[in-house]
């Protein structure tokens, strides 16, 4: 008697979300998303948010990837809004994974946190999050009997979003700020780090940090991809000249100075990054595109 593969429901298929799912598919399991577009063709079931219902009642398995902020810009989680009571009634639901941010963690004036660290957010962005994640939490008591991962996710980049893109646009600028870092991650290390977030439970509520080995200095960073490109690196600009041209979302992320560790999330999963540090990840996405051309 053949056992049915595990059932994964993605609430926003995303950039990162995507990738998430199509780990799934590869390894056999059944995956459906929303999107605003629903299609099929490369093995993920896409459905419209408002059509998810008769998915939850299948899952075994729900990721959420969706921000705290309904269409209408009001502070409310909409998956909750619209599925909270369908999320606890899932009969078959064993493990719910929800994409949170470091941004939780607030500014530590360059020093680290790690897994353990509580939450002290800077931004109203970062304390919606904070909420959610504890709306989640206490959803997942009832749903999964506790079993939740919230996935702390740091700067995401990869191919299609890093700094060589805007380095081949002219829009680049290499903001100086000494000692002031940013942790990052690239795409397929969320995607690795979440499946095996999947076959390996938690016992109840597991906090996992996705970000990589060597937090950085975002203008070391733009230098390097420069390099790689064979391009001169833009001019620098000291923090205090570029804030007043800042939007109030880079105020936000610039605003906070901390170090993310995730040795115990990758201990945790058994799962070491591919791309330990942005030279890695980086050199990654310029192979990448080299065979797609």
């Amino acid at each position: 008697m053949s056992v049915a593969p595990p059932t994964l429901l993605v609430f926003g298929l995303g950039y990162a979300a995507t990738a998430t799912g199509m780990l799934a598919v590869e390894a056999g399991w059944r995956v459906i998303g929303t999107t605003g577009r629903p299609h099929s063709g490369d093995g993920i079931e896409r459905i419209a948010f408002e059509d998810a219902a008769p998915a939850l009642g299948e899952a075994s398995h729900l990721l959420v990837s969706v921000p705290p902020r309904d269409a209408e810009g009001r502070d409310v989680d909409p998956v909750l809004a619209r599925y909270g009571d369908a999320v606890r009634a899932a009969p078959g639901l064993r493990w719910i994974g929800y994409y949170s941010t470091t941004g939780i963690y607030g500014d530590r004036g360059g020093g680290w946190v790690d897994e353990s660290s509580e939450p002290d957010p800077t931004s109203p962005r970062a304390r919606r999050r904070i909420e959610a994640e504890q709306a989640w939490t206490a959803i997942a008591g009832t749903a999964t009997g506790g079993v939740i991962d919230l996935l702390r996710i740091a700067g995401i980049y990869g191919p299609g979003r890093s700094v060589f893109d805007s380095l081949r646009a002219g829009t680049a600028r290499r903001t100086i700020a000494p000692g002031h870092c940013f942790g990052r991650i690239h795409r397929e290390d969320i995607a690795g780090a979440t499946f095996a977030a999947m076959r390996r439970l938690p016992a109840g509520r597991r906090v996992l940090n996705l970000a990589d080995d060597l937090p950085e200095e975002s203008a070391v960073v733009t230098s390097h991809a420069a390099y790689l490109l064979g391009m001169p690196e833009p001019e620098g600009v000291e923090l205090a000249r570029a804030w007043p041209t800042m939007s109030p979302m880079a105020r936000s992320f610039w605003a906070d100075n901390r170090k993310v560790a995730s040795a115990v999330t990758q201990q945790a999963l058994g799962y070491r990054w591919r791309y330990p540090t942005f030279r890695e990840g980086l050199a990654a996405i310029l192979a990448a595109e080299a065979d797609a051309a």
